[in-house]
């Protein structure tokens, strides 16, 4: 097989990007000092999480004359993500930090007035200009009509001529009213903002075109800007709840209200197994799948093997970004008669494959913290010491709230909301109390409070669910969504109540929600994804196309 190299010097999850350049049929040697590089003939550096943290590890390691002489002998270099970032100057996320300075230009913050921050989900990469749409080429397998999976906080803006007097080909996205660069190619270079090893298909392609030295390729026949949407997708994410039923096997189940037993037996809903329905949802076009370990709390992760194995495998074959969640908080493990860190339990899950963790009942405890200190940060939280060692994009916060009818907002300390589903006693104003254990403990402390303290500390997206939606096959709550979205300016995923593919219109179509998560409704096979998203395309809401073709 033939041999690429990849420098392993950050955070992230590097696991997935082995396995996209395995399933291409070449093998991974991993760098291991500057004294490899050299050896090197075709090197990869990928890289996830806070620029100056890695760029600061990259130099203090020795990395960066060794790779400048790579780059300057013309063997071939690809950057990802951060890999990109770090070719250029310099990025206002560590403004004291050097880049590699290969490339002019430096990173600024996406502004957040008209859009959440980060940008998380399918963007375009469009290497075709309004001037020259008749160009038949991509760059390295690039194509304007694909989407590519983005997530980060800053970014190079696009200024037309800028780069390309400098020999750059440069491949576009937009997000909001912002124009960036989404990859730069020239000659032996290929560096892209967006993760190719998370893009499906598409991203293969790219990686592909790169393994095999092909820097241009044939469009496909017809193509142009005109036929091109940019802009985020509607990302539609696909959520199995897995947890061990009684004979001690890992199932994906689903809840009424969060009770996963049926009512007949009192056995645990079996709804298939974790990783064959994952890899179902990838087939089908599900942007991302999420993992909700629901039994974690009850043992330490650190014993969790077949829940990590798990992981492993799906990472193996599904090439869409996979959030884990359950159990990720300092743990006590009586083997060794320590405290394990919680950002110990959340690199274990890191290095499995996955792209994101899911914080839930730990965040509540920390959110009810910050609160009684004053709005104080500790910086010892879980939220606070994954999101500073990969980046607040690593960090999930899943939220499990429920009403509590008022008859007034005087009644309360809460945020209220006036709502137009009165309580039991015809009650017009509600609040959302956040939940732990899976629902079962109630705290006072209201979603708005727990959001912004969370998006304080560092995380980088909501998972949004609601108690009283779950398992009802009856729409989202939009008033519960539309309160977080106003409180918040980073990501927010809808969750519970999904029952068909209208339900995902609405939610889209009613709110400025950034996604939106399934789970029964898929796992009992009365709607796929594909079709999903079939819908939402007839009602002209952007969607990603699945691609099978590398």
């Amino acid at each position: 097989m033939p041999t690429v190299h990849l420098l392993d010097y950050a955070a992230g999850n590097i696991r997935s990007l082995v396995n996209a350049i395995e399933k291409l049929g070449w093998q991974v040697e991993w760098v291991k000092s500057p004294d490899d590089v050299p050896n090197a003939e075709k090197l990869i550096l990928p890289g996830v999480g806070h620029f100056g943290h890695c760029l600061t590890q990259f130099s203090n390691a020795g990395y960066v004359e060794p790779v400048k002489k790579h780059v300057q002998s013309g063997k071939p270099f690809m950057g990802i993500c951060v890999g990109l970032q770090a070719l250029f100057e310099g990025s206002a996320e560590s403004p004291a930090v050097p880049g590699l300075g290969i490339i002019n230009g430096r990173l600024v913050r996406f502004r957040n007035d008209d859009k959440s921050v980060p940008h998380i989900g399918w963007n375009s990469a469009n290497t075709l200009s309004k001037d020259h749409q008749s160009s038949a080429q991509g760059v390295y397998g690039l194509r304007p009509d694909s989407k590519y999976y983005y997530v980060h906080s800053y970014a190079v803006p696009y200024r037309e001529g800028e780069l390309e007097k400098d020999g750059w080909s440069v491949a576009t996205a937009r997000y909001g009213s912002e124009e960036f660069v989404g990859a730069v190619a020239r000659e032996n270079v290929l560096a892209t903002q967006f993760h190719p090893e998370k893009s499906g298909a598409a991203g293969l392609r790219v990686l592909k075109a790169f393994l095999e030295g092909k820097q241009s390729q044939p469009l496909p026949s017809g193509m142009s800007l005109a036929a091109t949407q940019e802009g985020l997708t509607r990302r539609i994410i696909a959520c199995l709840d897995v947890r061990a039923n009684d004979q001690g096997d890992l199932v994906v189940t689903k809840g009424d209200q969060y009770d996963v037993r049926e009512k007949s037996d009192n056995a645990v809903r079996n709804l298939g197994k974790p990783v064959q329905k994952a890899q179902q949802y990838y087939e089908q076009g599900a942007d991302e799948v999420t993992f909700l370990n629901i039994t974690s709390f009850r043992d330490t992760p650190l014993k969790d093997m077949p829940m990590l194995e798990v992981l492993r495998q799906t990472a193996a074959t599904t090439f869409v970004p996979l959030t884990i969640g359950g159990g990720i908080r300092d743990t006590f493990d009586p083997e060794t008669n320590r405290t394990v860190p919680a950002l110990e339990v959340a690199t274990l899950y890191f290095k499995s494959g996955a792209d994101k963790v899911s914080i839930g009942s730990d965040a509540v405890t920390a959110a009810e913290q910050y609160h009684a200190s004053n709005r104080t940060l500790t910086t010892k939280t879980a939220i606070e010491t994954i999101s500073e060692a990969y980046g607040a994009q690593a960090v999930v916060v899943s939220v499990d709230p429920k009403r509590v009818y008022v008859s007034s907002p005087e009644a309360t300390s809460h945020h209220t909301l006036e709502t137009a589903t009165p309580g039991p006693q015809g009650e017009k104003y509600c609040w959302y109390a956040c939940t732990i254990k899976g629902g079962r403990e109630t705290r006072d402390l209201d979603v708005i409070q727990l959001v912004t303290a969370v998006e304080a500390m560092g995380a980088g997206e909501i998972l949004l669910n609601c108690i009283d939606k779950d398992g009802t096959n009856s729409g989202f709550d939009l008033e519960l969504v539309k309160s977080v979205k106003a409180a918040v300016k980073i990501p927010v995923i809808a969750s519970s109540g999904a029952g068909n593919a209208e339900h995902f219109a609405e939610v889209f179509e009613r709110t400025n929600v950034d996604a939106a998560l399934g789970a029964g409704m898929f796992h009992r096979a009365e709607w796929t994804v594909k079709q999903v998203k079939e819908e939402l395309g007839k009602k002209g809401l952007m969607v990603r196309k699945f691609e099978e073709e590398i």
